[in-house]
């Protein structure tokens, strides 16, 4: 299979859970139903916590996967080799938050192994859970990253000292091809537009090449709305009124702010899942960056939220080929999440990981 059909399967199996129905029974090919192997990286802080209540529900529910274990953490000069070559092997890796130490010259991990797997689009999925009050209603928002230039090339130097140059690169190669991925997207799931974030008013060359990529891959789609806003505006109007957005494709940096933003409006990042996806690979894990790793007295109270890494591996069931295994899972986080006896602090209870974890259970059963 040629790579752009692989990652357009890839893309197929990335569909956030909410969208999905089984109005037709799945009709599997011969061997579908044979175990898969996982390549399970825990991480750091809640990390642990929240991949361990993944391995219980796999369990309990009997799911044909079963995961291949690393210890990888943060503060490594680089992620082991047998780890990379697992994840090669398996095709598929489930991981919770790697702490990135702040200065120093350490470079982030997690960076590392986009890059090493190629895994250039970010997808994070930001809507509305019914019984999850929140500020805002009718949000239904997918972010598309770009993964693997602009800010976070990692080009760095000191020209003089006090004087730190930082370099943002832009391709077209990756800017095209992550405008390809958007709007295969938004034309698989029947999405009606894509709004293009960028700061091209003042990053003429660099985001005005990724604006270019995006209107030339746009015209090819034209039942799909285009549009484009400012990065600063896009945050102001984000808050304001979030239910004007349906997909969103960002560069590197834009994407990160605005991920987290639109989980935060949705309902927090405890319950918005994402994965992380290459022509060959994908990596599923918490689907916004803040708050993965947790905080100290969360991880010595066991109280961190599993339910998005939860969510996140039910899109990695999917992209299995396991569509009914996804969807018992899905509907059991969304009825804990409706009946609302179990929540975590961060969605204004005080159950601890593993009393929602046997609530999912419980669902399941």
């Amino acid at each position: 299979m040629s790579a752009s059909r692989t990652s357009l399967s890839l893309l197929r199996n990335l569909v956030p859970y909410k969208t999905q129905t089984q109005a037709v029974t799945y009709m599997p090919r011969p061997g579908d139903g044979s175990p898969r192997p996982v390549t399970l990286i825990p991480g750091d802080g809640i990390g642990p916590l929240v991949t361990n209540a993944v391995e219980q529900v796999m369990e309990a529910m009997h799911a044909p996967v079963y995961f291949e274990k690393y210890q990888v953490h943060g503060d490594m000069k680089q992620i082991p080799e047998e780890v990379i070559d697992s994840i090669r092997k398996n095709k598929v890796c489930l991981k919770g938050g790697l702490r990135t130490p702040k200065g120093g010259g350490v470079s982030s991990l997690n960076l590392h192994l986009r890059r090493e797997l190629d895994l250039y689009a970010s997808l994070v999925d930001c809507c509305n859970l019914p019984g999850l009050p929140t500020r805002h209603e009718n949000v239904d928002i997918v972010v598309i990253r770009e993964n693997t230039e602009g800010e976070y090339s990692g080009l760095e130097h000191e020209v003089v000292p006090g004087v730190v140059e930082s370099l943002k690169v832009i391709t077209k190669f990756c800017s095209e091809r992550i405008a390809k991925y958007a709007f295969e997207y938004a034309y698989l799931n029947n999405r009606k537009k894509v709004t293009a974030v960028h700061k091209a008013n003042i990053m003429k060359l660099a985001d005005g090449l990724f604006l270019e990529s995006c209107r030339e891959v746009a015209a090819r789609y034209p039942t799909i709305k285009y549009d484009e806003i400012i990065v600063d505006n896009c945050c102001m109007q984000l808050v304001s009124k979030p239910e004007q957005f349906d997909v969103m494709i960002t560069p590197n940096l834009y994407g990160n702010l605005v991920a987290n933003t639109a989980a935060g409006i949705a309902g927090g990042t405890g319950v918005m899942p994402g994965g992380n996806v290459g022509a060959e690979h994908a990596v599923f894990e918490q689907g916004a960056s803040a708050g993965n790793v947790g905080k100290k007295k969360m991880v010595e109270q066991k109280t961190a939220n599993p339910l998005a890494l939860l969510l996140s591996s039910a899109m990695m069931l999917r992209h299995l080929q396991f569509p009914a295994f996804a969807n018992r899972l899905e509907e059991a986080v969304k009825n804990v999440i409706l009946e609302g006896k179990y929540r975590t602090k961060d969605l204004g209870g005080d159950s601890t990981t593993q009393q929602v974890v046997d609530a999912v259970i419980a669902k399941i059963g």
